[in-house]
């Protein structure tokens, strides 16, 4: 296999939260490539990122709604960037153990509009923020919402930090009283978020836990706004022919060969890993993935 088929295995092989961080990742570098283009250009960079950042305003935000979305996937800085992946991928890994990646992505991205709205309140009801409208951007609200759903559904799973195990619920608890307390010592609009994301969190498992999963109405919106851009099939009539049953037959013999030859791969990367695919095995699945796609 080449390079650019190991890399497309590889990346196919990736869960749903790990894309996800991949996706973080590459807003961060692209825009630094930008910059760079519009610095050559005299343009002010601010011009493109303001277009993608969440404004305190209400009113920017009827001219430009995806912005309570897009500020998620963009982050000031490296450390920014690495300590949310870092933390999402360790609540993700939690939360797949457990749950379906589709009620993954409605905590979290629910985490994410509920942050950014939370952000947005409290700038047109707090006295101290009169006559400041900033912008904000980072995934933390998205994050928290994902830890503090854990630390809710499973407060007494243990984790290791370091030189010593602590239960989730402190660990939840920690991050939201650091979140409370650092409100005045900057970023406090960041910080309001950071708490509207864990509260989304906690709300979602007490309702869970009720019987009332309160994600399916946002996975239902997502998956009609998702339809409007899928091509329509187009209809085939298709026609019973009984003198080819023989040939059926042996076609469905075949598939099931296939099939079995496949999963027998798979278990074995299950087992000890893709490295230990002969070439000959890693070249079938390949074409495999590539017959299937078609």
């Amino acid at each position: 296999m080449t390079f650019r088929e190991q890399l497309r295995y590889r990346l196919q092989q990736l869960n749903g939260a790990e894309k996800l961080i991949l996706i973080n990742v590459a807003c961060f570098v692209l825009p630094l490539f930008v910059k760079t283009l519009l610095f050559l250009f005299n343009i002010p960079s601010g011009m493109f990122l303001g277009w993608f950042e969440l404004s305190s305003s209400w009113g920017d935000l009827l001219f430009k709604p995806w912005t309570l979305v897009t500020y998620s996937f963009l982050h000031s800085g490296f450390f920014h960037l690495f300590w949310n992946m870092y933390l999402l991928f360790f609540a993700s890994r939690l939360f797949l153990n457990l749950f379906q990646i589709k009620t993954f992505f409605n905590v979290y991205f629910l985490g994410v509009l509920i942050g950014g709205f939370t952000f947005m309140a409290s700038y047109a009801l707090f006295p101290a923020f009169q006559n400041s409208s900033p912008m904000m951007i980072g995934a933390s609200a998205g994050v928290m919402a994902v830890l503090i759903f854990m630390s809710t559904y499973s407060p007494d799973l243990e984790v290791r930090l370091i030189l010593f195990n602590v239960k989730l619920r402190y660990l939840g608890l920690a991050f939201v009283l650091l979140d409370v307390i650092q409100i005045p010592y900057g970023n406090a609009g960041g910080h309001i978020a950071h708490i509207g994301g864990a509260a989304l969190g906690f709300f979602y498992v007490q309702r869970l836990n009720k019987g009332t999963d309160i994600g399916v109405p946002f996975e239902r919106f997502v998956d009609s706004i998702l339809k409007i851009f899928k091509k329509k099939s187009s209809l085939k009539t298709v026609y019973r022919n009984t003198s080819n049953k023989k040939a059926q037959d042996s076609s469905t013999q075949k598939d099931s060969n296939f099939q079995k030859r496949i999963d027998e791969i798979l278990d074995k990367i299950s087992a000890s890993g893709y490295e230990s695919l002969t070439k000959e095995e890693k070249e079938f699945l390949f074409r495999a993935g590539k017959s299937r796609d078609r």
